[in-house]
C-alpha cells in the first residue's frame, strides 16, 4: 500500500464548493482508506495500492456523481510530490529563484509534447515575466509578480498543452509533502 496525494482541479474555486469534510466522506463511503485533506483546496493524501489512473477515474466519478461536478484530478506518489518541489528549476534560495508563494508546479494529466511548449514558449516571449520549464508531466511556473496579473491562466495553458493541469505553489506541496508521511 502506497502514500499518494490526489490533486483535486478546480475546487472551492468558482461554483464548485465542497466542504473537506463532505469530500473525505465521500471518498470513504467509496472504499478509500487513510484519508487526510490538506487545505480546501482539494489536496487528498490516501493509501491505496491500485493503479493510480484507476484512482483518478474514480475519484472524478465520485465528484460528478456528488457533487455535480467534472474535476480533473492527478494522482502523485510522494516520491513524484517530492520531485514537483526539486526539480523545480525557480525554487530555491538566491537571487535567481522567485518566491515560494510565486513558483508552481502546475500538475499535468499527461506529458505534453515538447513542440507544444516550445510554441507555448514562442508565444509568450516578450508578453511576461513569467518564466516556464517542463518537467515529467509537470509544467514549472514562476509567476514573478503574481497569478492574478499573469495572462497564463490554466485555461490558456490548457489549450496551448493540449492536456489538463492543476497548480498548487511551493508553500502548498511543502505543507502537503510534511503531512504524506
Amino acid at each position: 500500500m502506497a502514500r499518494m496525494l490526489a490533486l483535486l482541479g478546480s475546487i472551492n474555486i468558482g461554483g464548485n464548493r465542497v466542504k473537506m469534510v463532505d469530500l473525505k466522506a465521500a471518498f470513504a463511503a467509496e472504499g478509500f482508506k487513510d484519508l487526510v485533506t490538506v487545505a480546501a483546496s482539494g489536496n487528498l493524501i490516501l493509501t491505496d495500492h491500485r493503479d493510480p489512473l484507476f484512482i483518478e477515474t474514480a475519484l472524478e466519478r465520485v465528484l460528478a456523481d456528488r457533487f455535480g461536478f467534472n474535476s480533473c484530478v492527478m494522482v502523485r506518489t510522494r516520491k513524484e510530490v517530492q520531485a514537483a518541489i526539486d526539480d523545480n528549476p525557480f525554487h530555491g534560495t538566491g537571487p535567481e529563484h522567485g518566491s515560494d508563494k510565486m513558483v508552481h508546479s502546475i500538475f499535468l494529466s499527461e506529458q505534453p509534447e515538447q513542440a507544444r511548449f516550445d510554441d507555448l514558449l514562442q508565444e509568450h516571449s516578450g508578453k511576461g515575466s513569467e518564466r516556464l520549464a517542463l518537467g515529467d508531466r509537470v509544467l514549472y511556473l514562476d509567476y514573478v509578480h503574481g497569478v492574478g496579473v499573469s495572462d497564463l491562466s490554466s485555461k490558456f495553458l490548457e489549450r496551448r498543452l493540449g492536456c489538463k493541469g492543476t497548480a498548487r505553489n511551493m508553500n502548498s506541496l511543502k505543507n502537503i509533502l510534511s503531512k504524506m508521511n
